[in-house]
Parts: structure tokens; C-alpha cells; sequence
């Protein structure tokens, strides 16, 4: 038929290059004044990330304040342009008391980290950094459809899905420590960051990660 698309129209046609380019989160552009460290005193510069599949979608720009008032939200794949810390801030507030309340959220990632940096003497931003990549999952489960029959596969996990499962996890785990102990919610975060840093299997996201892969792993 004379109306119909042509393949190149639909952009099925590869004799052209390349497709279609995924946009990566950018450096925002240099602030007119100098952007002092995060809460008054950790350094934004120097940042590592060692895990090359997160490292587009970790924010770890120099920013203000870790407080964006929901101009983010409502807009898809945005949360690879908020900070990290911020992020946590957000997970931390599903949990009980905080619900609704940002400004404690962020006072208690504030009080974990003056605590890890010192007892660990490294910025704590390197650490929460590390605490992310160690509790990242790989693979995941999900469950195919096979007539009526649900078999379980196991499945990449995206980078964005690892980060977002990560931080969820770090947050989970400071609020339910502080429910079964006596230790205030900062010191229990302080201590899932710094136990997630270093990889032991004593944290709860690290647990939790080890866990799914172990799953996912007999799901192949």
C-alpha cells in the first residue's frame, strides 16, 4: 500500500548507524559561588565509585543542600538526578516517625555520619558510596508464565534497579535495628553503612543481597 510507513520512518532501518542514544545524567553546570561541604564538613570531592555499571546513576554532585522540594517527582527516571544522600533521606522517611518529616531524616544522616567519620576516619560519604556498591543485587528473581504454569528465572537486575534496592535496603535495615535495640536510629545507621562498607554479611542489606542472588542463582 501506497500509505504506509517505510521502515526507515519507523526507524527499524540499521544501514543508517547506530541507534537511538540513552542520555546519561550530566555534571550540572559550575555554581557562581563555591558550594561549601555537606553538612558544613564532608567533601564532595574525591568521590569514588568502583562499580563502572553504577556510576551513571549514583549523584554525587556538589549540591546545596540534599533537598530538591519535589521538583523531581512525577517525572520518570529522575531519581538519577538526586543525590545519594537524599535518596536515603527519602527511604528513611517510610519508616514510622519520620514519615513526612525530612528535616529529622536528614539530621539523623548527619548524626551517622559524624559517628562513622569518627570511628571509621574516612569521609562518610566514600563510605555510604561503598555501603551502595556492596549492597547491590545483581540478579533477581521473576517468575514466567508457561500456559498455567509460573516457573521462576533469574534475571539481570538494572543499574538503576541496584541502586534504588541498595539504598532501600541500607534504610530498611537502620530502621528495624532500631526497633530490636535500645541504640538510637542514627547509631544503627551509622553501623548498617559502615557494616555494608566493608562487605560483612552481618548487615542487613548485604544479607539481603547475598540472599536474592543465592535465589537467583538456583533460578538459572
Amino acid at each position: 500500500m501506497s500509505g504506509a510507513p517505510s521502515p526507515r520512518s519507523l526507524g527499524l532501518d540499521n544501514d543508517d548507524g547506530p541507534g537511538p542514544v540513552i542520555v546519561r545524567p550530566t555534571p550540572p553546570p559550575p555554581p557562581p559561588f563555591p558550594i561549601p561541604p555537606l553538612f558544613g564538613k564532608y567533601s564532595f570531592e574525591g568521590l569514588e565509585v568502583h562499580d563502572p555499571g553504577l556510576q551513571p546513576y549514583l549523584y554525587l554532585h556538589p549540591i546545596y543542600a540534599p533537598h530538591t522540594e519535589g521538583k523531581l517527582s512525577g517525572r520518570p527516571f529522575m531519581k538519577t538526578h538526586m543525590h545519594v544522600v537524599e535518596r536515603l533521606a527519602n527511604h528513611l522517611m517510610k519508616g514510622g516517625k519520620f514519615t513526612g518529616k525530612k528535616s529529622k531524616a536528614l539530621k539523623t544522616i548527619r548524626l551517622a555520619f559524624d559517628a562513622l567519620a569518627a570511628s571509621e576516619k574516612q569521609n562518610p560519604l566514600q563510605l555510604l558510596v561503598n555501603a551502595i556498591e556492596n549492597a547491590a543485587p545483581r540478579e533477581e528473581v521473576t517468575r514466567l508464565q508457561f500456559g498455567g504454569i509460573s516457573v521462576p528465572r533469574a534475571v539481570d537486575a538494572s543499574p538503576a534497579r541496584r541502586v534504588n534496592v541498595a539504598i532501600r535496603n541500607l534504610a530498611l535495615g537502620a530502621i528495624q535495628s532500631s526497633r530490636k535495640s535500645t541504640k538510637a536510629i542514627h547509631a544503627c545507621l551509622a553501623t548498617e553503612i559502615g557494616l555494608a562498607a566493608k562487605g560483612d554479611l552481618t548487615s542487613f542489606a548485604v544479607g539481603r543481597k547475598e540472599e536474592v542472588e543465592r535465589v537467583a542463582q538456583s533460578a538459572r
